[in-house]
């Protein structure tokens, strides 16, 4: 296919991610007017708002609509993508009990960097500042607050604070090295390296546990942890930091894929439904990073588009809307069967690799766009 139609193809499966997700799950909270929120399942059974609270996919729903709007402001499901991102950040105050902190800091540090993103869109300001700033303000002493010195460094995974994790070190790391905080975020980094760091894979492992008998290793390896690790080494720099990053390509590459080629393996379902599309979305940075080495850029985009593809083609069209596999391995129809719901969680996966995708397809067609 000429490099043109491949582009062209890659925005139109993004567009069709973006339509299906929002049209099946987009919708206002408990009816009011100015609110937007994605319901948790589709079909939804009770007015959006009501049952579980997930912050943390309405914060990558926030994400994934930035994703959009950086591309195109071209209406989505008849909205401005920003417009609608805008909404989901105001709907997440008033579902939230009017605040944007909450009990656990890794929410907080997705909320807070897909507001840094939305505030990198033109918008009009409030007075001198950015759009967000107050929501930046608060989770920027929040996600402080929970970088303590205990068990070496790190941040706290909740409120809790019995359990500091790289779920919630890496998006804060990311989040302080984007706005300044360069030292803290190399101390983060630091701290992820010394302690999480599984030297026999050169991944990350989820996180250290204080208890009575000592700090006590969570050593699985989760793709999303991988991925804001490597979008801080990207975003800080220097010598050791890109030969980390690097190295965290090729452990990514090795061993986070399935069936022995670039196909990343995904978690499933629920808050699993999320993790590998997060990955992508650093991939894809990656795969536009100048400071890293060519065989690097083509392994990380190379697991993004074959990924992509992979859900693509597993994909069911109903009611003239995607759903889109949770597991690349298998098809829409056989983990979402005719009637049965739709969890948000793997439809914004879906929706996040085919954007990074489209990123990593404009790379290949422009090599000198950064």
């Amino acid at each position: 296919m000429p490099a043109a139609q491949t582009v062209r193809h890659a925005e139109q499966r993004a567009d069709a991610a973006a339509h299906s997700v929002t049209t099946a799950f987009g919708g206002r909270l408990l009816g009011l007017p100015g609110t937007h929120i994605g319901a948790v399942r589709a079909p939804q059974p009770l007015p959006r708002g009501v049952g579980p609270w997930h912050y943390w996919w309405q914060a990558h729903y926030v994400d994934v609509l930035v994703d959009t709007g950086l591309r195109s402001r071209a209406p989505v499901s008849g909205e401005d993508p920003i417009t609608l991102a805008e909404q989901v950040v105001r709907t997440i105050r008033i579902r939230n009990g009017g605040r944007f902190t909450n009990h656990f800091f890794d929410d907080m540090a997705w909320l807070a960097l897909a507001g840094l993103r939305l505030d990198s869109l033109p918008g009009p300001p409030r007075g001198n500042k950015p759009r967000h700033s107050g929501l930046r303000e608060s989770l920027g002493r929040a996600l402080r607050s929970g970088h303590t010195a205990d068990l070496g460094g790190g941040v706290w995974w909740n409120r809790a604070r019995n359990f500091k994790n790289t779920p919630a070190t890496a998006p804060a790391a990311l989040f302080f090295a984007r706005t300044g905080e360069r030292e803290r975020a190399q101390e983060l980094v630091d701290w992820l390296n010394a302690e999480l760091l599984d030297p026999g894979t050169g991944l990350y492992y989820d996180g250290v546990r204080q208890s009575a008998a000592g700090p006590a290793l969570e050593r699985a390896h989760f793709t999303y942890n991988q991925g804001p690790v490597l979008g801080a080494l990207l975003e800080l720099g220097g010598e050791a930091n890109l030969e980390r990053a690097a190295e965290l390509i090729r452990a990514t590459s090795r061993h986070l894929v399935q069936g022995g080629g670039l196909l990343l393996r995904t978690h499933g379902s629920g808050d699993g439904g999320l993790f590998t599309g997060i990955l992508c979305r650093y991939l894809a940075e990656a795969a536009a990073a100048a400071t890293l080495d060519p065989g690097s850029r083509r392994t990380a985009g190379g697991m993004v588009t074959e990924l992509a593809d992979r859900l693509w083609k597993g994909r069911a069209v109903r009611n003239n809307l995607a759903v889109f596999p949770s597991d690349p391995g298998s098809t829409s129809d056989e983990d979402y069967p005719a009637g049965s719901g739709v969890e948000l969680s793997t439809q914004l996966q879906a929706w996040m690799v085919l954007e990074a995708a489209l990123r990593v397809v404009r790379l290949e067609d422009d090599p000198q766009e950064d």
